[in-house]
Order: structure tokens, then C-alpha cells, then sequence
């Protein structure tokens, strides 16, 4: 054979070689997804566990380790990742409603906990205690994804300042530094900034979500299911989780979008950045006797049936909790306790009169669109739709569910049974104080106004009006069914 003809080949071997270890090289750092970690412990899982949202918009362990020491100015407030109301739980490395999972490379992403799971404090000066599957008052994935936007906005988000920080942290191996440097890096900051396009502009056309509150439906309307961009707000109170077997076969969501805790609960991780792949691996799983390779999202599901409601931390005047007992069977029951002939319905916004805002955002064609997007799965949506009106929920919990209202603008339920001219105008959302004597949260106090977001009733969507149910009771009646809601 002509010498030239073999060199020919070996550099045709060579390039063989060569590519196919790029290829493995490649597959290796940035798409090889390892187990998710196992948590013993369902609530556990619930805080710390995967629902699939690392591989398409996780963030770089390192990178979101060190952002906000390198943008502190760019937080609300001083104390890093805890400026945004996250909290967090001894021997964990992040803090709840985040999660860590490998693909490629240790990636961050979110999970149900971000919005169902609370912390509260009976004073200033003892730590918070955490509950599970509670309404998170406290934290704001408005703020945190916004920071992430005006971290990757920022000059300082280069490699050079990036992994000079990443460095006083740990000592990366020489490949994982030489990735992050000239791959990572600049892949984060140019993803971040595509969904800063395609996902900040309609926020900033919209009032603010403040903590404690988020439109949920909103970004699947316009991100997931391409509808056309409108002027809806959806935004609303973040709200409880627990106990869901009571609430067996009744509506769900605020507006009642959907009956099927199965579709709710993959929806909220599909929404959440989790991919339609990744989901039929995981539900693949659903009944895998090995508690190991179980389905995250069966493991989640079957915490919500039973994960405890929390009792009122307090002494509670039993003679008057008693007397209270009674005005609710009359005032209330109907709609909110269980078996009440319209608890878990569908109260139509006319009659309750609260803002209609939320009702209003979840369009007929987004109900149709979201049913047809699992088109070819096993799992595909068949129960979204549009509705006319607000879910009279149960009340289990009640106490550590405010602000009230579907959109949270009624800081306690005292305020609740005021007339609406009597109710806070401004208050502020998200300090993790209780207030005991008014059913609620510090709401104003300079410590509230530090820590918190300001709700102001008088924005679109934020309208305290409606629900005028006990309003015009005695005095001596309210303060019974305060004493007894405390019990609930």
C-alpha cells in the first residue's frame, strides 16, 4: 500500500479516535445526569428532592454558590440567599426548595418546597421553625430569579472574578477549572440572560409578586404553551399542602384549574423547568418497590396525602374557643369545613367578590393547550380548565396560612372579618414573626418593613375587596372565632 494511502487512514483513525473521545468527554461533563441523592426521610425529599428541573435550567453548583458574595449589591438586602426569605435546615447544604442534582456537573435547580414550605417564630429572638407543605410567606422566587438575571447582566460575571471567588471556596480539579472557565461560565451567563428575555419583560409590565406570592400560570402560559402574550396578573398567595387525602376528588389551585393531585403535582414540576423527558423517566417509576429508584414525583405525592397540619403554637382559651365553635358552624362551615355542602367547590367570583384578577389569567385556550402538551406520553393532561370563581378550601392549618385571600392582601384574620374600608391598605409580607392576637404575621413594624415586601391593595391584582362572610358579626362573636379558628 502507498505510504501516502496509510497516513491517509491513520489520520482517518486518528480523528475517529479523537472525536469519539470529545464526544464521550462531552457527554461526560455537561450530559451524563446521575441518580438524583436519596433522602431516608419523605419530608426530607419533599424540601431537599429533585423534581427534574436541574438539567434544563439549573445553575452551576459553584457558580450559585459564590453569586452572592460576588453580587451583594444586587440582593435586596444584606445575608446572601436568606435576603429572599430562603431558609434553611441543619445538615443541609442548600437551603429549602432547592436541589442538587449532577448532570454533567453539580447543577441547582428548584423545587415544590420553594412555595410549600414555611418558617415562623413566636418571637424575635428564637429560631425559626420550619414546616413543611405550609404556604411559604416568607421566601420570593421573584427575587431570587431576578437576581440571577442582574447577576448575569453584570460586568463582573466573568471568569476571571468567578472563579477567583469559586477558589477561596475549593480547589476544582484542572479539567472541572479549564470547563468552568471557558465553557460553564459563559453557558450560565448566556442562558440566564435568554430567559431574562424571554421572562422578565412581562413581570416588569405586571405589579411586583413581593413575598410570599408568585404567578404561577403565567410563565407556563406564555413559556411552555406559546400563548399570546396578554395582560393578565396572575399573581396569588402561595398556599398550604398538607393533609391533601381530605381533599380527596375536590378542586385545586386557588381557581380550581384542574381535580387530579397526580396532574397537579406534574404540572407544577413541568412548570417549575422540569422537561417532558424527564418526566416520563421518572413516572416510569411510579410503582418501583425499590424506595431508592421510587419516582420523585410519587414520593411527593404520597407526602402531600398525609404530611401533618401544624397546631397553633399557643395557649388557646378553650371556654371561648368553645362559644367560637358555634358561630362557625353558622358563619362558616358551609363553605370551609369538611363535608361543608360547598367545601372544595367552586364559589363563582361574582358572589365572593374578590379580586378577579387570577380567574381571569387562566384562559380557556390555555386549559385546552395544556392538556394536548403531553400529546404522545403516558402521562398526558386531560383535567385543566378554565372556571368562573375561587375553591372554598378546607381550613386545616388556618393560623399559619395568612395573609389571606387568594392574592394575600389581608394580613390576618382579624382584618378578614373587618369591613373592607377598615382593612390595612399597606402592610408588609414576609417577616416570620407571629402575631397572635390578630391571627397572622407581624405585618407592620420595623422589623416587618426591613425584612418584608410592601403590599400595596391599591395595585392591579392586589385588591383586598370580597369576602365579606363575618363581617358584621359582634364584636364578642369575632373574638369566639378567632379563638376557635386558632384550633383548626
Amino acid at each position: 500500500m502507498p505510504p501516502w494511502r496509510t497516513l491517509r487512514r491513520l489520520a482517518f483513525a486518528v480523528l475517529v479516535v479523537a472525536g469519539t473521545a470529545a464526544a464521550i468527554l462531552v457527554y461526560e461533563r455537561f450530559f451524563r445526569e446521575e441518580p438524583a441523592p436519596y433522602f431516608a426521610s419523605d419530608e426530607d425529599h419533599f424540601l431537599f428532592g429533585s423534581v427534574g428541573t436541574e438539567g434544563a435550567e439549573g445553575v452551576p453548583y459553584w457558580l450559585w454558590l459564590v453569586l452572592p458574595r460576588v453580587f451583594p449589591d444586587l440582593l435586596p438586602a444584606p445575608g446572601g440567599y436568606g435576603a429572599i426569605g430562603f431558609v434553611s435546615k441543619d445538615g443541609h447544604d442548600l437551603p429549602i426548595g432547592l436541589s442538587k442534582v449532577t448532570v454533567g456537573f453539580p447543577r441547582v435547580g428548584i423545587n415544590c418546597a420553594m412555595c410549600h414550605a414555611a418558617s415562623y417564630r413566636t418571637r424575635p429572638d428564637e429560631p425559626p421553625t420550619i414546616v413543611a407543605a405550609a404556604a411559604s410567606h416568607q421566601t420570593s422566587p421573584q427575587d431570587y430569579v431576578r437576581f440571577l438575571f442582574r447577576a448575569a447582566a453584570d460586568p463582573r460575571f466573568n471568569a476571571d472574578t468567578l472563579m477567583a471567588e469559586i477558589a477561596r471556596n475549593t480547589r476544582l480539579p484542572l479539567m472541572d477549572r479549564l470547563l468552568y472557565r471557558f465553557a460553564i461560565i459563559p453557558t450560565a451567563r448566556r442562558a440566564l440572560l435568554r430567559q431574562r428575555d424571554s421572562q422578565d419583560g412581562w413581570m416588569r409590565s405586571r405589579p411586583d409578586w413581593g413575598r410570599g406570592r408568585i404567578d404561577p400560570f403565567n410563565p407556563v402560559k406564555f413559556r411552555m404553551l406559546r400563548q399570546p402574550m396578554d395582560a393578565t396578573i396572575g399573581n396569588s398567595d402561595m398556599v398550604p399542602v398538607w393533609a391533601m387525602a381530605r381533599r380527596n376528588g375536590q378542586a385545586y389551585h386557588w381557581d380550581g384549574l384542574n381535580a387530579s393531585l397526580r396532574e397537579v403535582v406534574l404540572s407544577s414540576a413541568l412548570g417549575d423547568g422540569a422537561t417532558r423527558q424527564w418526566a416520563d423517566r421518572d413516572l416510569a417509576r411510579w410503582d418501583d418497590p425499590d424506595p431508592r429508584r421510587r419516582s420523585s414525583l410519587r414520593r411527593i405525592t404520597d407526602y402531600l396525602l398525609t404530611a401533618p397540619v401544624p397546631k397553633y403554637p399557643y395557649a388557646v382559651d378553650r371556654a371561648l374557643a368553645q362559644t367560637g365553635a358555634g358561630v362557625w358552624a353558622t358563619a362558616c362551615a358551609e363553605c370551609h369545613a369538611p363535608g361543608g355542602r360547598r367545601t372544595g367547590t367552586i364559589i363563582p367570583q361574582t358572589e365572593v367578590g374578590t379580586d378577579r384578577h387570577r380567574v381571569d389569567m387562566w384562559t380557556k385556550s390555555a386549559a385546552t393547550a395544556y392538556n394536548a402538551f403531553g400529546e404522545g406520553h403516558s402521562w398526558k393532561f386531560s383535567n385543566f380548565r378554565s372556571t368562573n370563581g375561587y375553591v372554598a378550601t378546607p381550613l386545616d392549618g388556618l393560623w399559619l396560612t395568612g395573609p389571606f385571600l387568594h392574592n394575600g392582601s389581608v394580613p390576618s384574620l382579624a382584618d378578614l372579618l373587618e369591613p373592607v374600608d377598615a382593612r390595612p391598605r399597606r402592610f408588609f409580607r414576609g417577616y416570620d414573626v407571629y402575631d397572635a392576637s390578630r391571627v397572622g404575621f407581624v405585618t407592620n413594624s420595623p422589623e416587618a418593613e426591613r425584612e418584608g415586601s410592601l403590599m400595596d391593595v391599591s395595585r392591579p391584582g392586589n385588591s383586598n375587596a370580597g369576602h365579606t362572610y363575618g363581617t358584621e358579626l359582634p364584636a364578642a362573636s369575632k373574638r369566639a372565632l378567632l379563638e376557635y379558628m386558632k384550633t383548626l
